[in-house]
């Protein structure tokens, strides 16, 4: 195969299929990162109760990502016309922006005598956002594989696309900040209001990347069209506990799900806590205000990914194994952070985000490519296309990582005295936030990385076998 086969879409189709990354990661971020400190700092709400809503919210997300992703593979009417992703990509896409603003919307409860109430709008509401979420994110994770369908196109597409999304991620984290007031900085009912604005703005970025990214949802016809005579063969459709029993039986699948569930705790633990540092923790500068101070922070990792991307694209061509590439950068992922376990200077924790930033792109080139080969050699074991069921069950694993960060953030909080809602926190409740900031992070990502490294077993001369096998199937 010469290289003009291998890749057969555009590096501008490529890009604006990054879009869509870009939205999803920008407002995913938002949410992430801003969700939990406004219902426990700024409305008060109770540690334990905003802890319980999340648990309690990722249960429902990790079931709500298999199960749609079970119902959308089917084909359907449309499918001939429209394509297998296309029309779920639109349909959610939209209402993922306008759900994330009624978070920041609720009814005045008082946080302490009406807690309970406030509790059933902070699930119902991101209940909500996820409901979109799901349908839109493995809609867009199933159509990498089919898309981009040999080794080459696959790494080349998340080289385009990575630092798009990188630039989603850094604006969903920086743009927040820019727009809303902590706790302290002004009268508390302008605090809310600036929390309610920062919603619409963050809804009305991601519309806008959903709808850049059109062109790029487009699917080749050939491939729908293999995929509908495939169906038509084996038309009688597996249940969906025994798709997920097959799954789980895969050995690739399983170590996979092990460190991407371990990446997803770190990042969403950490990226989380930076919020609870900036206000609490780590002193201002003299002229810096802390929305710009954490918007700097999310800009240096930023700027580490976006800089290491052409460098991790060109090695993982030079070394040609997909392992390699994403333990290299799991380990670094734990080693860097640790620093901000005991550093409290401003600039030095900057300087800790940038370096950070380049193991973060090396494992963010790498997530798309390993996942497309454990779901070639799912296809080979079930018969037939399974990628948005295995796009869900992946984000079934990759939810964990909430529940991760509810845990950890109720533990830690409840063990050091953190007081809701206050301005300020005592030392030992300081030094909690950084430990929930680098050392439980950093434990998540080295165990993953400990798990891969002993048991993945998807070798570049593996890979290669199951491209051949898949071809000989009639879907290559």
């Amino acid at each position: 195969m010469n290289e003009k086969e291998e890749i057969r879409h555009s590096k501008w189709n490529m890009a604006s299929y990054g879009a869509g990354s870009g939205a999803r990661e920008f407002i995913n971020m938002a949410f992430s990162s801003v969700v939990y400190f406004y219902y426990e700092s700024v409305i008060g709400l109770n540690s334990a109760i905003v802890a319980l809503a999340f648990i309690f919210f990722a249960i429902y997300n990790m079931f709500n990502d298999p199960i749609l992703g079970y119902l959308i593979e089917r084909p359907f009417k449309f499918t001939r016309k429209w394509g297998r992703r296309f029309p779920w990509l639109m349909m959610s896409g939209i209402p993922l922006g306008l759900s994330y603003i009624i978070v920041f919307w609720p009814p005045i409860f008082d946080p302490i005598s009406e807690e309970w109430a406030l509790f059933a709008w902070l699930l119902f509401t991101s209940c909500l956002f996820d409901t979109f979420h799901s349908l839109f994110f493995v809609s867009y994770l199933s159509l990498f594989p089919e898309k981009f369908q040999s080794d080459r196109e696959r790494r080349l597409a998340s080289g385009i696309y990575i630092p798009i999304g990188v630039i989603g991620v850094a604006l969903g984290a920086m743009v927040p900040p820019l727009i809303f007031k902590y706790p302290g900085t002004a009268p508390h009912d302008q605090v809310l209001m600036s929390f309610l604005v920062q919603g619409v703005v963050v809804a009305l970025i991601c519309i806008i990347g959903v709808l850049l990214a059109i062109p790029g949802y487009k699917e080749d016809p050939d491939t729908v069209e293999r995929y509908l005579a495939i169906m038509e063969k084996k038309p009688k459709e597996e249940s969906f506990f025994k798709t997920l029993w097959k799954a789980l039986k895969q050995k690739s699948f399983i170590v996979y799900m092990v460190i991407y569930t371990m990446y997803q705790s770190q990042i969403t633990t950490m990226q989380s806590s930076i919020h609870y540092a900036v206000n609490f923790v780590i002193p201002p500068p003299p002229g810096i205000s802390k929305n710009l101070m954490a918007t700097l922070i999310f800009a240096a990792f930023l700027i580490g990914v976006i800089a290491s991307t052409p460098f991790w694209v060109k090695m993982s061509h030079k070394v040609n194994n997909n392992k390699t590439i994403m333990l290299t950068a799991s380990i670094f992922l734990g080693i860097f952070i640790l620093p901000l376990l005991f550093i409290k200077d401003y600039f030095a924790v900057v300087l800790i985000m940038l370096i950070w930033g380049v193991p973060l792109g090396g494992f963010w080139i790498m997530i798309f490519p390993v996942m497309s080969d454990v779901i070639d050699e799912a296809t080979i074991i079930q018969g037939k296309p399974k990628e948005a069921v295995y796009s869900g069950f992946s984000q079934f694993f990759g939810r964990l990582g909430i529940v991760a960060q509810a845990l950890t953030f109720g533990i830690v909080h409840a063990l050091t005295g953190f007081q809701e809602g206050a301005s300020t926190q005592t030392p030992l409740a300081q030094f909690g936030i950084q430990i929930h900031l680098a050392l439980v992070p950093a434990i998540f990502i080295l165990f993953g990385a400990f798990i891969f490294w002993k048991f993945y077993e998807l070798t570049p001369e593996k890979i290669r076998e199951n491209q051949i096998k898949l071809k000989e199937m009639g879907l290559k």
